[in-house]
């Protein structure tokens, strides 16, 4: 908004000339998300305890010290990191870059999705919330109309075209399987999120790592010059995703103030999918859907911890891991949660930096 206001006032005030810029704006927009969340975040915790009496429901199944440490702490923190990214990005964005609506409407819908899951949870006062299936089908729903915007927004053949990292000219176009391709990217980006939110702080700083990943990505995918220089995809606009990015970033910073360990409010899946689903929209649109996957591996790997759990589970009656997702397993196996979190945040760093030379190493 304040691009579109100011800066076509540069003419007369160069002082104004500054809102050009995405790197001051992308800043704007992370200390402003920042900011608002230490305004509203008290005074939301207050009104989630107020409002939801029992609070988030533990799981009867899960580590012993949860049903102790755990019980009587809000959910739906989400509702803090979902006004703060979205009014900063609102605030410092370009409203005519039609990719910053596509990734707000994912991360509004999504996060939709997560609150009515959660509502389902604290009414029902039980940790089944909504129906799997269900949650799905409106998750697929909201990414096709998410990917069929930004196919038609992009250059063919690069709007369905996947590259691969680490090689100069590696990539395959899709074609029209690009289209489901890309919706799974962002509905399992979503709910590998949702699976690693297991323990105080755990999920959204990875999120954070992802994001600054992107931040770059998306700053030098939609700079003509620099995009030729790595010889990556240049996307018209992608760009203001930076602003996003930095958002959610200082979105992210402003809910650990609250959530790090002790946590006095969970972000709930109104966080998480939305989170997860907002980083898979904007790897789809900056062409780099396999370095999310790279970026992202925390994700990957609690999600694969799952799959692998259930399978074996359901094969042999054996389980491989002591508890699933993994995060937990480390607990069951005498890890303190501040340990186990710390420790997944290193990784999640070292993944984070890999997942960046791939701009530079092919």
């Amino acid at each position: 908004m304040l691009y579109n206001l100011l800066y076509p006032l540069s003419d007369k005030y160069s002082v104004l000339n500054i809102f050009k810029y995405l790197t001051f704006r992308t800043g704007g927009a992370i200390f402003t998300a920042l900011i608002l969340c230490f305004l509203t975040g008290p005074v939301l915790i207050h009104w989630l305890k107020d409002k939801q009496h029992a609070c988030q429901p533990i799981r009867a199944d899960g580590p012993e010290s949860h049903l102790k440490t755990k019980q009587g702490t809000p959910t739906m923190g989400g509702l803090m990191i979902l006004l703060s990214m979205c009014l900063s990005t609102l605030l410092w964005a370009d409203w005519k870059n039609v990719f910053i609506w596509v990734v707000l409407g994912i991360t509004v819908s999504f996060s939709l999705i997560g609150f009515a899951d959660d509502y389902l949870k604290v009414s029902k006062k039980n940790s089944g919330g909504m129906r799997g299936k269900l949650k799905l089908v409106f998750e697929f729903a909201c990414a096709f109309v998410a990917v069929w915007v930004v196919t038609k927004s992009t250059v063919a053949p690069t709007a369905t075209t996947l590259a691969f990292p680490f090689f100069k000219n590696l990539s395959v176009n899709l074609c029209w399987f690009y289209i489901p391709f890309a919706m799974f990217v962002i509905v399992g980006s979503s709910n590998a999120v949702n699976l690693t939110d297991g323990l105080d702080g755990l999920a959204i700083m990875p999120a954070m790592v992802v994001s600054c990943v992107f931040l770059i990505i998306a700053y030098v995918a939609g700079h003509a010059a620099f995009a030729t220089y790595l010889q990556i995809a240049y996307i018209a606009g992608a760009g203001e995703l930076s602003v996003f990015c930095g958002a959610l970033i200082g979105a992210g910073l402003g809910f650990l103030w609250f959530n790090a360990p002790p946590a006095k409010i969970f972000m709930g899946d109104t966080g998480s999918l939305m989170l997860g689903g907002a980083l898979g929209t904007v790897s789809i649109i900056t062409k780099h859907e396999i370095a999310l996957a790279i970026a992202g591996g925390l994700f990957v790997l609690e999600t694969f911890s799952v799959i692998i759990q259930v399978v074996s589970y359901k094969t042999t009656g054996k389980r491989v891991f002591k508890m699933a997702p993994i995060h937990h397993h480390f607990e069951k196996m005498g890890w303190p949660e501040l340990t186990v979190v710390v420790r997944f945040w290193i990784i999640s760093i070292i993944l984070g930096l890999l997942a960046l030379s791939t701009l530079k190493i092919r």
